[in-house]
Parts: C-alpha cells; sequence; structure tokens
C-alpha cells in the first residue's frame, strides 16, 4: 500500500496541534498493557514499537506489560501438553507453569525488546521474579476450583521498574510472580498492568484490546461509550452493557483509578497508531475510564 504523501505545511500543523499533549504528558509514566492483535500482527506490532519510541523520546516515561495466550498455547501443542481452561484461566500445573515462564520471559519478553531496538529505542526484559517485582498468592475460581499455579497478585516492588526509567530505558515486563517462597505463579496480564500503574502512581493505564472499547450494543461499533466515571460502572453491570469478558478488563480500570491512576482507557490496538491517537489528541480513541 502507498505511503500518504503529505505537504510540509500539514505535517507542521500536525506537530504543532499535538504539543499541548506532548507537553503534557512529559516525564509522565504511562503503562500499557500489550495484547490482542497488536501483538500477533507484523504490521501492528511495528506500529506499537514506533509508537513506543516516538513518545520515548519526547520524555514520557513508557512501561509496557504483556501476556503472551496464544504462544503458550502453541509451545504447549509443540510440546505435546494439554492444557484446559477454568472460568477463563489456564489451569497450570508443574509442567505448564514452566512453560509459561520459557515463553513468557524468555521468547516473547526479548523478541519485544529486540524489535523496540531495532525501532530505534532502548529497552529491558524483565519478568516479575527479578527482585521478587510481582509477589503472588495462590488463586482459586469462583467458586474456589482448584486453578492450579494461577497467582493473585499481593505485592509490587517497583524498584526495577524505575531504576530503568531513571536511565530513559523502557521496561518491558513478563507478568510471571512468585509468593514469599520462591514459587511461580502464572498471573493475569490486565491485572499486573492495573497493580503497575497503580504503586507507580502513573498518568494513564492503557489496555491494547481487540475491541473498539465498550459499546452499548455489544453488536453494534457505533455505540461507542467514549467515557465513564468509575461510579457508573455497578449500573452498567446491572443492566448488562458491562458483561463477560469485558468485565475483568473493567474491573482492573476500575481498581487502577481507585488506586490513584488519573485515567485508564480500554483502545482498539487493532487500529495501527492508537497508542498516539489516545495520548495525542483530545478525543483520543476507546473508552476513557476516570
Amino acid at each position: 500500500m502507498e505511503k500518504e504523501i503529505i505537504s510540509n505545511a500539514v505535517r507542521a500543523r500536525i506537530l504543532n496541534d499535538a504539543l499541548p499533549y506532548i507537553q503534557k504528558y512529559h516525564d509522565k509514566v504511562i503503562v500499557i498493557k500489550y495484547g490482542g492483535n497488536a501483538m500477533t500482527d507484523e504490521n501492528l506490532k511495528q506500529a506499537v514499537m514506533s509508537d513506543i519510541v516516538l513518545l520515548t523520546l519526547v520524555g514520557v516515561k513508557l512501561v509496557l506489560v504483556h501476556g503472551g495466550g496464544p504462544e503458550i498455547s502453541d509451545m504447549l501443542k509443540k510440546l505435546g501438553i494439554e492444557s484446559h481452561f477454568v472460568n477463563g484461566y489456564r489451569y497450570t500445573d508443574e509442567n505448564i507453569i514452566d512453560v509459561v515462564k520459557m515463553v513468557l520471559a524468555g521468547k516473547v519478553n526479548k523478541e519485544l525488546v529486540t524489535l523496540l531496538g531495532q525501532t530505534g529505542g532502548q529497552a529491558v526484559g524483565l519478568c516479575g521474579l527479578d527482585e521478587k517485582m510481582l509477589i503472588a498468592e495462590r488463586m482459586y475460581g469462583e467458586h474456589d476450583e482448584d486453578l492450579g499455579y494461577v497467582g493473585s497478585i499481593t505485592k509490587v516492588n517497583t524498584k526495577p521498574i524505575t531504576d530503568a526509567l531513571k536511565n530513559g530505558v523502557v521496561p518491558v515486563i513478563a507478568t510471571v510472580a512468585c509468593d514469599e517462597e520462591g514459587q511461580t505463579y502464572n498471573v493475569n496480564a490486565d491485572t499486573a498492568a492495573a497493580r503497575i500503574a497503580a504503586e507507580l502512581k502513573a498518568e494513564n493505564l492503557i489496555l491494547l484490546t481487540d475491541i473498539a472499547g465498550l459499546l452499548r450494543d455489544k453488536n453494534d461499533p457505533n455505540t461507542l461509550i467514549s467515557s465513564v466515571n468509575v461510579s457508573e460502572v455497578p449500573f452498567m453491570k446491572k443492566r448488562g452493557i458491562i458483561s463477560g469478558g469485558m468485565i475483568p478488563k473493567i474491573d482492573c480500570c476500575v481498581e487502577a483509578v481507585r488506586r490513584g491512576v488519573k485515567k485508564t482507557a480500554i483502545i482498539d490496538g487493532r487500529v495501527p497508531h492508537s497508542i498516539l491517537i489516545e495520548l495525542l489528541s483530545n478525543e483520543g480513541i476507546g473508552t476513557q475510564f476516570r
């Protein structure tokens, strides 16, 4: 596809329009939870890396938190290890937790660090085990179902993250955690991103997803709700506007706001440069929670 050619005057106006937003976010911490198609489609992946590098160069302190469910599933299949889900969580036994650690902290994490470097940025790969960054306890299902080594975060040590940010480096964080005895746990990436954002007192938490945002009618993309006050969320759940897989994502946004994050947003990672659109415009993209 041919690139759109714009005049120098239009390019200058775009940069000038972005200036107030660049000033607003300069030296502020923004946490991005990276997942969905934006993590698997090569063109979208490159757009995300470019957005991160650009924002870092203008003084924004970015933290990239990632999961990697599809990659874990692929590796389990290659190794002939069967897995199943309980209430939306992957049941994680001793064999599977080893694969989770290998894929997230090894393969996916280092590929993202490399890609950021190739795009002109500086990044360091971290996981929740580094300096006991993410401490977790064993988690059970809604009706006390056994989930294996699936964890719920109880404590965040922000030191390795802030050390990276002080050095002008993007911390890329794989969401595996451990308990006080060193047992490794698989933790939900949305939840981890929300807790990390809260502990860092981040300006923004952005969840990249495969949907446009919160829709009043889930079958009609034209019913996007652009802004939600967290006090409205219980009512929207009762009305069925928030349901299914959106519940845990929005609960993470609400928790982050209540813990001190100024704004959270669920945005469509299928749209190229959606991070820039969200941060460098008044309208933003997706659904914001305040």
